[in-house]
């Protein structure tokens, strides 16, 4: 059988679904792989996986009709010559011009798996919310014949089912996109408060809710350490370095950059921080739990399927900088609680969220198992 898999970032194909594109082959399917702008570390690593890497155009903001179109009539034109029997799309773009084009093969099968709802889905000004109308038109126009759109957590699901998107019978829930539990293994706590955030420099992601709470714990607790991690961000919600630097006018934060191995940051921190607006599951967490680490996240779709409160770390209000700054302030002065924390999040990524049982889970669904 032969099964396209496409995303936007090269990257993303290695990091989050390196595990999936290896299942694939070892089930015996001639397995391609598909993202945009591969250098050849990316293609290397791909190949290493098993699969076949095709390059095709693709902008992952911005709403160009022109750079869309490309996008559509690339694809249309990979899937008239590869002839897939299988498709599975990830990420807006790829899900929508994916769809659209797999018109074409009407003997093909076609999977969307949507990993959040992002900046499209969230409420604000005249012109976010006519993005979110244009948004829902498209994604309910691209599924109409897909033949599973799948979630990674059931605040998502529900909100394609309430606006039509989608019907609940095409409908189905994975654990994120699970996490490789030998390869982000458990590692000693340090015994100094240290917080750590990684991802995209990303207003939605709580960047700045990160760096207000530390400077409020600062005040308190001048030893206590913050750091973050993460690339910028060309998207219309990205936080400019610049800004990065005006809003830690306290040198709160210590930001060191982008990174291809997060594990040495996850093993130097006590807590792992995620103050984010929304998210499909969030993957650093779920690293973060894997090896060892309590969580500090918001009562969000998906991070608030990653938190026990009290058990495994805690949940706090979105953009809530004074709730957040109040949870880390506990985590310095309850010290005796980060080990039984930190051994529940081990326990829930091994009985949840291993990447193993989340491909299989998929497998059984895209019905390839069979």
């Amino acid at each position: 059988m032969k099964i396209l898999i496409i995303g936007t970032l090269p990257s993303s194909l290695y990091n989050f679904r390196g595990q999936l594109l290896l299942f694939f082959k070892r089930l015996g399917n001639n397995v391609k792989a598909l993202a945009s702008g591969a250098n050849k570390a990316d293609i290397k690593e791909i190949e290493g996986l098993g699969a076949e890497y095709i390059d095709y155009p693709v902008s992952r903001s911005g709403l160009n009709p022109k750079v869309d179109l490309n996008t559509f009539r690339s694809l249309k034109s990979i899937f008239k010559a590869q002839q897939p029997n299988v498709i599975l799309a990830y990420t807006i773009k790829p899900i929508i011009w994916g769809a659209f084009a797999a018109r074409c093969l009407p003997n093909t099968r076609f999977y969307a798996l949507v990993t959040g709802l992002g900046f499209a889905f969230q409420k604000g000004g005249w012109k976010k919310n006519l993005l979110m109308k244009l948004v829902v038109i498209l994604y309910k126009a691209a599924l109409k014949k897909a033949d599973k759109v799948i979630f990674q957590n059931p605040d998502n699901k529900q909100t394609f089912i309430d606006l039509g998107i989608v019907p609940e019978h095409k409908t189905a829930i994975v654990n994120g996109s699970g996490v490789d539990i030998s390869h982000f293994d458990v590692k000693p706590l340090p015994s100094f408060p240290q917080f750590l955030q990684i991802a995209r420099l990303l207003g939605d992601k709580g960047i700045r809710e990160y760096i207000q709470a530390a400077n409020i714990v600062k005040q308190k607790y001048p030893n206590a350490v913050f750091h973050l991690v993460g690339p910028e961000d060309p998207s219309p919600d990205g936080i400019s370095i610049d800004e990065i630097t005006r809003l830690n006018s306290f040198d709160a934060v210590e930001y060191l950059g982008a990174t291809d191995d997060v594990r040495p940051y996850y093993e130097e921190c006590s807590v792992f921080v995620l103050p984010s607006y929304h998210e499909g599951l969030p993957r650093t967490v779920l690293e973060a739990m894997a090896m060892g680490r309590p969580i500090l996240t918001t009562d969000v779709p998906g991070c608030r399927e990653t938190v026990v409160n009290g058990y495994n770390g805690w949940l706090v209000k979105k953009a809530n900088a004074e709730q957040l700054a109040e949870r880390m302030i506990w985590f310095i002065e309850n010290q005796e609680h980060w080990q039984s924390m930190a051994n529940n999040s081990r326990k829930m990524a091994l009985e949840k969220f291993d990447v193993h049982k989340v491909n299989a889970d998929l497998i059984r669904i895209m019905e390839l198992d069979k």
